[in-house]
């Protein structure tokens, strides 16, 4: 785990020690775990599936377009009305992000662009942007699951049907 955690400080060091990444510390993704924490999942789960598949990827892009496949910067569980259709635009919104703040590579932008197909458009074009799709994908679940199991589960009242009787 270490080693790549490595790996992704060396390719994305300075998009985890930018400004828009601090924010997505404050906003909270599936469950209980934050924009920050589910990219740095995903990148690192990116990196582990290329490997155990031995697929020739570029690193780089992949750990870079994982990093930023999420950086819409705002709390979608807001209220606000702009936040209502988050699954089906938030990608763009991420994009848009991702290019004001860093100089990607094409393989990069359909990456980001292309991660919530096909709730979204574009579809992957990479070997890089499938792998973050299924990534993205495994951590979400994992992530939302994970959170589910922690909720305190409710009694049931006392003398309900469901309760045997003595």
């Amino acid at each position: 785990m270490h080693h790549l955690f490595s790996l992704v400080r060396r390719h994305g060091g300075d998009i985890l020690a930018s400004p828009g990444m601090r924010r997505e510390r404050d906003f909270v993704q599936h469950g209980n775990v934050s924009v920050f924490r589910h990219s740095l999942a995903v990148a690192m789960t990116c990196v582990k599936l290329a490997r155990k598949l031995h697929l020739r990827v570029d690193e780089r892009a992949l750990v870079r377009g994982a990093l930023l496949h999420d950086y819409f910067l705002y709390d979608w569980h807001d209220p606000d009305p702009s936040h209502r259709w988050h699954g089906f635009h938030h990608a763009s919104t991420a994009l848009r992000n991702a290019r004001r703040d860093f100089a990607l590579s094409p393989v990069e932008e359909n990456m980001i662009a292309s991660h919530m197909f096909p709730m979204s458009l574009p579809a992957p074009r990479f070997r890089e942007s499938l792998l973050l799709w299924i990534a993205d994908k495994w951590c979400a679940i994992g992530e939302t699951v994970a959170n589910r199991k922690k909720k305190p589960r409710r009694k049931p009242p006392s003398g309900d049907a469901g309760t045997p009787s003595a």
